[in-house]
């Protein structure tokens, strides 16, 4: 139980980082956002975001997914028993948090076809990580 647990913090802690970084690439580097801009003001970076183009959408929505697909793969290993579980556990809570971001933040309607696909992606990242063993439930 202790491994499931530490697998499930670590597939998060992972997935939290990969779409941290990808966002922050989308943010700095492809995309920069004003200078004087909150982040932590919803009203601010509804602004920001009316602004770009419908590929820095494409690069978030890679990031929400990566977060689902790393964070499923790294807890699909670190997992004692049940990392389909514990993968889809961690797909679910991204799934959660990028319903959560929806509401926050005002982006183009498309991007909910993003919605059904962390738990695509954290399901696969299991596969990938544990090919004969992921169908233990």
């Amino acid at each position: 139980m202790l491994r499931n647990i530490l697998a499930f913090v670590l597939g998060m802690a992972a997935g939290m980082a990969a779409n941290m970084a990808i966002i922050t690439l989308n943010s700095s580097v492809l995309f920069p956002m004003p200078e004087g801009i909150d982040q932590r003001d919803p009203e601010q970076m509804n602004s920001y975001l009316a602004t770009l183009p419908a590929v820095a959408f494409v690069v978030v929505m890679i990031a929400h997914l990566a977060q689902s697909f790393i964070g499923g793969f790294v807890a699909a290993k670190v997992a004692g028993s049940k990392p389909m579980f514990m993968a889809m556990t961690v797909g679910t809570f991204s799934l959660a948090g990028g319903v959560a971001a929806m509401q926050m933040f005002e982006g183009p309607s498309w991007m909910a076809a993003e919605l059904p696909l962390y738990l695509v992606t954290a399901w696969l990242g299991c596969k990938l990580a544990r090919p004969t063993q992921s169908q233990t439930a």
